[in-house]
């Protein structure tokens, strides 16, 4: 059994709580630029994966199914019998593994810079990364954040670009290394069109590991979908664009007079 590190926010009232999961080499705090708003509609639940933050790490390796049965652990621990899910990167993987295996227990699906149909060159560049994290840790893929943020985000906030990196070259290496490798394997494009949960899916229009394409294709495959790129965003799309997640995010789960939302292809939002 893996014990996971969860911080509840919000009131504790009628409304369907929300749970938050964050990407691989990050923890809980992931949240902290769109939790507040999310929390103000209701119990929001942000936990650290295993293997990550405060929750233990046990030796690798570890699967999809292993992330997931944390999840609906967590859930029985805190006694929710459904929620909606939100998932960043691996956390998106992670939520659509949940939504797949579990469709009774998600009320609406968030999927945030997330991966899926991957295409051959995208498989073997994955698989580049996976051995560098094997060969270095992930000090070798940390790339000063050039990957994660825009050039224009890095000169305006320095501090917020060398706090991340602080706190991603701190992971434990093998367990840092056993996440890793199953964002980097899994793909559940082939399984997609079995959600049935509302879900809304979420990238920057810049990112590189979870591009508009990925997106596109998930939308395709979910029925029902609802799809959002970004503009002018790489992968840190939380910090980056903080008010148009969160407001996009809120508005979706909670739609004014709980009416159902629509279907569409909503015009692409400026970040920032």
């Amino acid at each position: 059994m893996t014990t996971l590190h969860a911080v509840v926010d919000g009131p504790p009232d009628a409304v369907t709580p929300t749970m938050l999961i964050h990407g691989v080499g990050s923890d809980l705090t992931r949240w902290d630029p769109v939790v507040a708003p999310l929390a103000a509609n209701g119990t929001v639940v942000r936990y650290d994966l295993r293997g990550h933050g405060a929750s233990m790490k046990p030796p690798g390796p570890y699967d999809i199914a292993d992330f997931v049965a944390d999840h609906m652990r967590l859930m029985s621990e805190l006694g929710i019998e459904r929620a909606n899910v939100v998932g960043f990167s691996l956390g998106g993987l992670i939520a659509q593994a949940v939504a797949l295996r579990h469709p009774d227990v998600v009320e609406k699906l968030v999927i945030l810079s997330a991966v899926a149909g991957r295409t051959e060159e995208q498989r073997a560049a994955a698989l580049e990364r996976l051995r560098a994290v094997e060969d270095g840790g992930p000090a070798l893929v940390a790339d000063g954040g050039a990957r994660w943020y825009t050039d224009d985000f890095r000169a305006r906030h320095p501090e917020v670009v060398r706090a991340h990196l602080e706190r991603f070259v701190r992971n434990d290496p093998a367990a840092y290394t056993a996440a890793f490798r199953v964002l980097a394997t899994t793909d559940l494009i082939d399984e997609l069109h079995r959600i049935t949960a509302p879900t809304l899916v979420m990238t920057g229009s810049l990112d590189v590991g979870s591009p508009p394409a990925m997106a596109e294709a998930m939308h395709d495959r979910i029925p029902g979908s609802r799809l959002m790129i970004v503009e002018g965003v790489k992968h840190a799309i939380l910090e980056e664009a903080p008010d148009v997640v969160a407001t996009t995010i809120r508005d979706f789960l909670h739609p004014q007079g709980d009416s159902p939302v629509p279907p569409s292809r909503p015009a692409t939002t400026s970040g920032d």
